[in-house]
């Protein structure tokens, strides 16, 4: 009777593919934390992963379209890993409350050296390199600004905000100050600072007007 011959399963490419696609996530945001933006290449990016350059261009046609995606999944691990939905904003209807949430989270992932160390060689590309820039506002900074903007217009529906406050404006008073003191590295970045941020721009800073004289009282 004739040996059978064992049969071997089929290579699973689908695993296969996700851990070159992670392997390449890994080396592109190493890279660019190590040696910047100008000196990263997609050759660079294939022989730390250990794959192919042809593996890359198969998936992104250049080297910020990796870089961004792979920014993007970290941002989602580190969201996933601290207890936060990804890619929203909450909505409990309590407005300080949500912003201050997600206004914590960012300090922590901006404090977590894998996300920091990237995402300031980024963000200095994109001051420098037009194209760059475009794609870093486009691909990263626009989305979640959006986020801000639909959670604030559903307050204003609520009538939690005033009905002629224009969102996209508004949400600058705690995400720029916020982006500049991180960058510009002016002071300490933490949850109480974020929670500040959040309460002046929802209560302002100055004392409220007195309120208009009764109606047949001026000049009395």
């Amino acid at each position: 009777m004739a040996a059978q011959k064992s049969v071997q399963p089929a290579p699973d490419t689908t695993r296969r593919s996700e851990r070159s696609r992670r392997a390449i996530y890994a080396a592109a945001l190493e890279l660019v934390g190590e040696v910047g933006y100008p000196k990263t290449t997609i050759e660079g990016i294939a022989a730390r992963a250990g794959v192919g350059k042809q593996t890359i261009y198969r998936w992104w046609s250049s080297k910020a379209d990796v870089l961004m995606e792979a920014f993007l999944d970290l941002a989602e691990r580190t969201a996933r890993t601290a207890g936060q939905e990804p890619h929203t904003v909450p909505d409990t209807g309590d407005l300080a409350a949500d912003l201050k949430a997600v206004l914590r989270a960012t300090v922590d992932e901006l404090l977590a050296a894998r996300f920091e160390v990237p995402s300031r060689a980024l963000a200095a590309e994109g001051v420098v390199n037009e194209q760059a820039g475009r794609a870093f506002v486009a691909k990263l900074l626009e989305p979640s600004l959006q986020l801000y903007v639909d959670r604030l217009r559903a307050a204003q529906d609520a009538g939690h905000v005033r009905p002629g406050v224009d969102p996209r404006i508004a949400l600058e008073l705690f995400v720029s100050p916020l982006a500049q003191r991180w960058l510009q590295r002016t002071g300490p970045i933490s949850h109480a600072y974020t929670d500040t941020l959040v309460d002046y721009a929802l209560h302002g800073i100055g004392t409220c007007p007195p309120a208009p004289p009764e109606r047949g009282t001026v000049g009395a």
